[in-house]
């Protein structure tokens, strides 16, 4: 069946809609913060053969990328043909699903007239799932919690109470969690009901036509705007804190016609802690930097990603071999679109970032409150982007991934702690034509009577977010438990009533040489205390006279 652009344009528009409705379903059931809040999931609809369809608005990139490799993982398991109405797959196995454990891969089949339809999939981070609070100091996945394998979790509509009284069994918070992956269900329940609807409104009785019309559609836009681009390879490399040693990551960007190979080879092996990146999760990353440089615009679906091949050495960070540990995979993971624009801005400088304060901290609060209640709080704060050709980097954004910073609201209602102070950083944003993003300064107090462990993922502590083009690096961060510098901020401390910590996180590179700044803007930095008089006479050659105190405007 061939589809005029009209048509093909109403249909795909119904599509977004109905993983959009899953989404707004997802987030408004969820129990935990890091759903409800954050937004730290996705929902895809997906053909009868895995390849993705549409994404839902708000979706974690890294998850949108995954789900068509974890259907058809979840395929190999249970082949189309052992599939019934009412089932629904999942799985949190880091190299089968969604790249380390606390992250839980569900997709339901979609049956209409009695035959395989389409998928529809979430991914959703869920509070807990026992373990070392998904530490970055874990050696082995087994540390890192409870692996669940692919298993049908629902069958014909009926749950599976052994696998639902194993999770409630090895996790701190079980309501929070068994909650979140009911939000899950619910959604994918909805995106069903949704979704044979519009069969029905349309008379489809095969999506698969439709799926070739709009992947095809998509890949055409992007082979386009991949041959644009001058042919040739284009290398960059990226260091960063690491755990014990520091890391480097090393691309090769290779440009031939309309298809593009990105080359991990020579990156630093895996490491003994938890820092890894399954290749599930370093593909999806690097697909989403081609994504965003080549064809921003571009309906997004397994159209994008069929020019693009990504080549991660096995043992290394970016593809490690079990039972690696990989519970903080995003400080490896979050980077390599940074890296990837790094070798871009040889070619194509117009369309790339700077490096920003990424991977953003996340900070997982444990505990009982003195009324005796157990608590469990994931939150993540961010540091500055990194500014681009034409725009300076906005603060305390969380690029490449899209989660939310976790209100100061939610965070002081949801365990016993005061946040004092939260603030952006002057001259934290790398200096620039473009200014990077300003980190911000956050301070948490305990109110506790009882000790409160709290989970650590700090990084750019000992490295900084590198300007390109001529721009300077974003100020590193650092982390404090009372005054004092913590020694390892990729692990744990304790607060008693009282204690306080205290975070400054990084900023993001500037883009252009600060020479070729605008003065109007570097005086609005200035009155907006992002740049302090003696940064501008520094590094921009600014000497600042006039009262600060006016209207910017």
């Amino acid at each position: 069946m061939e589809y005029d652009p009209i048509t093909l344009e109403i249909l795909w528009s119904r599509l977004i809609s109905i993983v959009d409705e899953m989404a707004t379903t997802l987030v408004r059931t969820a129990f935990s913060p890091m759903v409800r809040e954050a937004h730290d999931m996705s929902c895809v609809l997906l053909d009868p053969l895995g390849n993705s369809m549409a994404q839902s608005s708000r979706s974690i990139p890294s998850f949108a990328g995954m789900l068509p490799i974890i259907t058809r993982n979840f395929l190999q398991v249970y082949p189309s043909h052992t599939l019934r109405p009412g089932d629904i797959i999942a799985t949190n196995d880091p190299w089968l699903g969604a790249s380390h454990l606390p992250d839980l891969a569900m997709v339901t089949p979609v049956f209409h007239q009695g035959e395989l339809a389409a998928f529809v999939g979430t991914i959703a981070h869920l509070p807990d799932v026992g373990g070392k609070y998904m530490s970055g100091d874990a050696r082995e996945i087994y540390e890192e919690g409870l692996r669940i394998p692919i298993s049908k979790l629902y069958k014909e509509g009926h749950a599976s109470e052994d696998i639902f009284n194993i999770i409630r069994h090895n996790v701190r918070v079980p309501e929070q969690v068994v909650g979140d992956i009911m939000a899950q269900v619910t959604a994918n329940r909805v995106g069903t009901k949704i979704l044979l609807k519009l069969m029905e409104d349309e008379e489809i009785t095969d999506l698969r036509p439709l799926a070739r019309a709009i992947q095809d559609s998509s890949e055409r836009a992007m082979r386009a705007a991949i041959q644009q681009v001058p042919d040739g390879d284009y290398h960059y490399e990226l260091y960063g804190d690491g755990f014990d040693v520091p890391i480097v990551i090393k691309v090769r960007v290779s440009i031939r016609g309309s298809e593009i190979l990105i080359d991990y080879t020579g990156t630093s092996p895996q490491s003994e802690r938890s820092i890894n990146s399954v290749w599930n999760y370093t593909y999806a990353y690097t697909s989403y930097a081609i994504k965003c440089a080549f064809s921003p615009n571009t309906p997004n679906n397994e159209g994008c990603f069929r020019p693009i091949k990504v080549l991660a050495p096995e043992g290394t960070l970016v593809n490690p071999r079990p039972p690696a540990a990989v519970g903080a995979r995003h400080f490896v993971g979050l980077v390599l679109p940074s890296t990837v624009f790094g070798a871009l801005a040889q070619v194509a400088p117009d369309k790339i970032l700077a490096d920003g304060g990424t991977p953003p901290w996340l900070l997982i609060f444990s505990g009982w409150r003195n009324e005796g209640e157990r608590f469990s709080l994931t939150t993540a704060i961010s540091g500055g982007q990194g500014a681009g050709h034409g725009w300076d980097g906005l603060p305390c954004l969380m690029f490449p991934t899209n989660s939310d910073n976790t209100p100061v609201e939610i965070i002081e209602h949801l365990a016993p702690i005061l946040v004092g102070k939260k603030k952006l950083i002057a001259d934290s944003g790398g200096p620039g034509q473009f200014r990077g993003g300003c980190g911000q300064e956050m301070t948490v107090q305990s109110l506790s009577d009882l000790p409160i462990q709290v989970t650590l993922f700090a990084d750019k502590i000992k490295t900084q977010a590198r300007g390109l083009e001529g721009g300077d690096s974003g100020a590193s961060g650092s982390l404090k438990l009372n005054e004092q510098a913590v020694e390892d901020p990729k692990g744990r401390v304790v607060l008693h009533l009282g204690d306080y910590l205290e975070f400054r996180l990084p900023g993001g590179g500037g883009f252009g040489p600060p020479s070729r700044r605008d003065r109007k803007r570097l005086l609005h930095d200035v009155r907006r205390g992002l740049v302090s008089a003696e940064q501008a006479r520094r590094e921009y050659g600014l000497k600042v006279e006039l009262p600060l105190g006016e209207d910017s405007s």
